[in-house]
């Protein structure tokens, strides 16, 4: 997020893009014939990608991830991100440029979300800097970000109903928040801190305080003080049952801005859902590097 809280942007990349209905209609036998550089950014001119790629547009090694045109390069101090992507209907455009991630520390924080570890979160950099630099007009600016990977060898809607997760600054480092109904209706509820220098402390979280749905009457929740009402102050990406969005709450008496996400997986088992998906991510099979 931007200093000024007027812009945002997020990158995930996917090795088994887990959202890619092309994905799902291959039965997810080849994770890595399904790969993409997921690039959205938010404010004005705000663009989404998520192209679909084949396994010719792979490339990885220790440090980086290339897939077709865009890569993530980790130089030792920091995540470098360079963007080269088509946006999706109905805003078809070019987005281009470089994103810098510059932890101010590492986190060694590995944690099951499951019981049998079928998916693990790893905050690798929970407080980080951020350097923007898109070929596009305002689109240069710095703000306060993160890093993190989610790993699973099953489908997230096998496993889980329902998740909410938020990160949130704080002046000392930040804290982030998983809540998740699992499918056998065991429940994951856990906070975590992080100092400056990148330490980690569970807390005993807030109690769960609800945010109002989304446009697509997505049900939405975070951690909040008793008697504090979060409340959402940008909206980002909004899908029938995705939500992202930046989040005022107080925790621990000081009030923050971060970004929160829901993920009702029930609704994205829907077969319904895939074809309406597959306008916002295109599939392109074939890629040759020059």
């Amino acid at each position: 997020m931007s200093d000024d809280g007027d812009r945002a942007v997020s990158v995930i990349g996917f090795i088994g893009s887990v959202f890619s209905p092309w994905y799902a209609w291959s039965g997810r036998k080849s994770p890595d014939n399904h790969v993409c550089i997921n690039v959205a950014t938010y404010g004005p001119g705000g663009r989404f990608t998520m192209t679909d790629r084949g396994r010719a547009a792979l490339r990885q090694d220790r440090d980086s991830l290339t897939v077709g045109p865009s890569a993530m390069r980790w130089t030792g101090s920091e995540l470098v991100i360079e963007v080269n992507e088509i946006s999706s209907p109905p805003l078809i455009s070019r987005v281009r440029g470089r994103i810098r991630v510059i932890p101010r520390a590492m986190s060694a924080v590995e944690m099951p979300l499951t019981a049998d570890g079928t998916h693990v979160w790893r905050p690798f950099a929970p407080t980080c800097d951020i350097v923007v630099d898109l070929e596009a007009a305002g689109w240069q600016w710095r703000g306060h970000g993160y890093f993190d990977a989610n790993f699973g060898t099953r489908a997230l809607e096998q496993d889980f109903a329902y998740w909410s997760w938020g990160r949130y600054p704080t002046g000392t480092g930040s804290t982030c928040f998983y809540d998740a109904t699992r499918l056998d209706g065991s429940r994951l509820g856990v906070g975590v801190r992080f100092d400056a220098a990148g330490r980690a402390e569970a807390i005993a979280p807030p109690p769960e305080a609800r945010i109002r749905r989304s446009l697509w009457g997505v049900a939405r929740s975070t951690r909040a003080d008793p008697g504090h009402a979060p409340k959402q102050v940008k909206a980002m990406l909004d899908a029938p049952f995705y939500c992202r969005s930046a989040v005022r709450t107080r925790i621990g008496g000081e009030d923050t801005v971060g970004v929160h996400e829901s993920l009702d997986l029930r609704r994205f088992r829907s077969p319904l859902l895939k074809p309406m998906l597959a306008v916002r991510v295109p599939r392109r099979a074939g890629w040759r590097f020059g």
